[in-house]
């Protein structure tokens, strides 16, 4: 039985091992037929036999004349445009160029289609750096690869080799032609760790030398966030971007590429060659959009907390509450929920933590610009209303504040950039007018080209809201003024915790370049929606504000309207419109008159003559065209040549814009002459002007509300007054048919 149990044994050993070799033979064989099917594959791919030639080609050899580098160089480029390059073609294909193997035009052409279809490898990015310091590459080709560097860096699959060689890519710094990338590849690679004494000194000295260019003084203030005790210098507070986009030569292939293989990942998932596409990881949400819920960093039975006798926001729920407990209110640990509560917000801006809105600025800075302004957005009802929310909560809280978060600020002027008009409007319109004075260096190009573009092509109602936030603007410019300007002289700094310090003539620049910015736009729109009576009104609406800056703010600043608006109001269709010119012209005259006393008496500040010409020449045209009746008379603003209006058969044409006929009161003398002659079949509006008739059309008009049009006629038209500032007589008090 032993000897059958080893024999048994001993068949079953050998059945195994035949078994094993037959699987081991069959397992061999499909692996050969694998690799055999591969290099078939291979032998025929014409794609895969360029990138072996571009492997394997020798340096010198000649690319004039070379029928097979330009084949095989045509057969990548036209995958490279197309579908893009895997990472193992771009290593190749970039060490080809940057080697220098076949000069530098064939270098050009291959940067120009080196478009990757999934992610750049690293090691390619530092071999072609290393390449940039041992090779004789001209200063052009070297400024392409750093722009296509750059136009990639965020498709780089890791950045560690790039930062471990950091020391290699400053060295390029001092070059003139490469600094203003070589300083955009430093700002996106910089840590704690990157910056030395001796980098911080070299930048300084090339800022000597070159001047102060915006793309030092970005890696400048990096450097200075990361170690403030190596940078002494002072940083302007408000930086336009010194980096551009450099994407231009690639910005249309790189487009198509993406889109066609987004567009092919769920069809065929082979062609990603085996690279997780980023496209769903890196699409943003709206999920920070969401006031957190009111919290203290302390727990309330914590131990901690009962040693400190803490009281946690969150208990807040009355104002003596606060005041009991002013000096225990330990701050939330989200300073984004101090937005939901206004005793919350009375205690931040009672202690003034400078660290507190920090907090604060860097919570709104997060959802504003990583969550909204860069986000994808799928135009979800959630996403909207969680937009909405916020911006609701953060419009109320700088009224509430009585002023703006620096971050709100800068989120604005990017987002202009962007903004299809509608999107928000109320909001963004509000948060728009709450902006502290912008410097007039830099007002055009933040503010004012942005809302310019948009202006002109979009709607009436559009427009009178751009005009109303603009006025909203200036309202709060001119209180800050008149505020701050008594408490710290004439350096005025609006804001506690927004950079903007400036002195008074720089902040009189800025409300004039906003005064005529805001009087071409009226003038232009008024033009193109045919002096619409809204649009009137909320231009109207602005210059209250401008005349009165002298008297009612203390600015000592007068600026006319221009004639685009002027007479377009003068001879405006509404009573309301001329009525409340008329309140304008005599609080110009108000203001004119006080600046010119003051400037006799302390000559702290001079008006030019030019705006009292401008004032002059307005009311004398005004008193003429209303009181004595003179329109369309030679010497006159407005002159039409006698013939044409013969032409148009009008009796008495100089009377047709007096007070009678002026087609914004001619229902009102038709009343009442009505009432003074009942019993009259002709309609003889000219008598209106006879004997004590005038004064009563007067004190009936007077009556009917138009107290603008009332203070204009006693300050201006009088027996013997003065219409202007310079003594000149206008008119007498009864006025004449021609």
């Amino acid at each position: 039985m032993a000897k059958a149990a080893n024999l048994s044994k001993s068949d079953l050993d050998s059945s195994s091992g035949s078994d094993l070799s037959v699987s081991s033979r069959t397992s061999n064989r499909s692996l050969r037929v694998v690799e055999k099917e591969r290099r078939k594959n291979e032998a025929g791919d014409p794609f895969l036999l360029a990138l072996k030639y571009f492997s394997e080609v020798e340096a010198g050899t000649p690319c004039i004349g070379n029928d097979v580098l330009e084949r095989n160089l045509v057969q990548v480029e036209r995958v490279g445009l197309s579908r893009g390059l895997p990472p193992e073609a771009i290593s190749v294909m970039l060490d080809y160029a940057m080697s220098l193997r076949m000069g530098g035009m064939m270098c050009v052409r291959v940067l120009k289609f080196l478009i990757p279809a999934t992610m750049v490898p690293q090691e390619a990015v530092v071999r072609a750096v290393a390449w940039l310091c041992v090779s004789k590459i001209a200063i052009s080709t070297q400024v392409l690869f750093l722009r296509w560097v750059l136009t990639v860096f965020d498709m780089i699959d890791s950045k560690d080799n790039l930062r471990a060689i950091y020391g290699f890519i400053f060295h390029f710094v001092t070059e003139e032609n490469l600094s203003p990338y070589i300083c955009h590849l430093l700002y996106l690679l910089t840590r704690r760790e990157s910056v030395r004494p001796f980098r911080v000194r070299k930048l300084l000295d090339l800022q000597t030398k070159m001047g102060r260019q915006p793309f030092l003084l970005l890696l400048l203030s990096l450097y200075k966030v990361f170690c403030p005790e190596l940078v002494a210098l002072a940083l302007p507070s408000r930086m336009r971007s010194g980096f551009k986009n450099h994407n231009s030569t690639w910005k249309a292939a790189l487009s198509a590429v993406q889109k066609r293989n987004n567009s092919q990942v769920s069809s065929d998932i082979s062609l990603t060659l085996g690279v997780k596409h980023k496209t769903n990881s890196r699409k943003r949400k709206y999920h920070h959009l969401e006031v957190p819920s009111l919290s203290s960093s302390v727990q309330r039975n914590s131990p901690f907390s009962s040693s400190r006798k803490v009281f946690p926001l969150e208990q807040l729920h009355t104002f003596p509450q606060l005041l009991d407990n002013l000096h225990r209110i330990e701050l939330p640990s989200q300073m984004g929920s101090l937005l939901g509560s206004s005793l919350a917000l009375c205690y931040l801006d009672y202690v003034q933590d400078d660290s507190a809105f920090l907090r604060l600025n860097f919570w709104l800075g997060h959802a504003l610009h990583e969550e909204f302004l860069f986000c994808s957005g799928d135009g979800s009802s959630g996403s909207s209303s969680g937009a909405l929310h916020l911006l609701n909560r953060l419009l109320s809280t700088q009224h509430f504040l009585q002023e703006g978060f620096s971050s709100t600020e800068g989120f604005l002027y990017k987002f202009l950039n962007v903004w299809d008009g509608s999107l928000l409007r109320p909001q963004i319109l509000g948060l728009l007018s709450g902006i502290p004075v912008v410097p007039s260096s830099c007002i055009n190009q933040l503010l004012f080209e942005p809302l310019v573009q948009l202006f002109f092509t979009s709607t009436l109602f559009f427009k009178c809201s751009v005009i109303d936030c603009l006025n909203n603007m200036l309202l709060k410019w001119l209180t800050w003024h008149s505020v701050y300007a008594l408490e710290d002289g004439l350096d005025i700094s609006f804001h506690s915790h927004t950079p903007v310090n400036m002195t008074l003539s720089g902040f009189m620049d800025s409300v004039v370049e906003l005064v005529r910015f805001v009087g071409r736009l009226a003038a232009v729109g008024l033009q193109l929606e045919g002096c619409h009576s809204l649009l009137l009104s909320f231009i109207l609406d602005f210059y209250e504000t401008v005349c009165d800056m002298f008297l009612k703010y203390g600015l000592p600043l007068v600026v006319m309207p221009p004639v685009g608006v002027f007479y377009p109001a003068l001879f405006a269709t509404d009573p309301v419109s001329l009525d409340r010119l008329g309140y304008i012209m005599y609080r110009y005259k108000k203001n004119l008159t006080s600046a010119k006393c003051q400037q006799q008496e302390t000559k702290a500040f001079h008006i030019s003559r030019q705006t009292y010409r401008e004032f002059n020449h307005y009311l004398s045209f005004m008193v003429s065209c209303l009181w004595n009746s003179k329109m369309f008379l030679p010497g006159m603003a407005i002159e039409v040549d006698q013939e044409l209006l013969s032409l148009s058969k009008v009796a008495e044409p100089w009377t047709s814009f007096d007070l009678i006929h002026h087609p914004a009161f001619l229902g009102y003398a038709l009343d009442f002459h009505h009432k003074c002659w009942p019993e009259r079949k002709e309609m003889d509006l000219n008598s209106i002007k006879a004997g004590k008739q005038w004064d009563w059309y007067l004190e009936f008009l007077f009556s009917q509300g138009f107290q603008g049009l009332q203070q204009f006629v006693q300050s201006s038209i009088t027996r013997r007054s003065a219409a202007g500032t310079n003594d000149q007589g206008q008119g007498d008090r009864q006025p004449t048919n021609s």
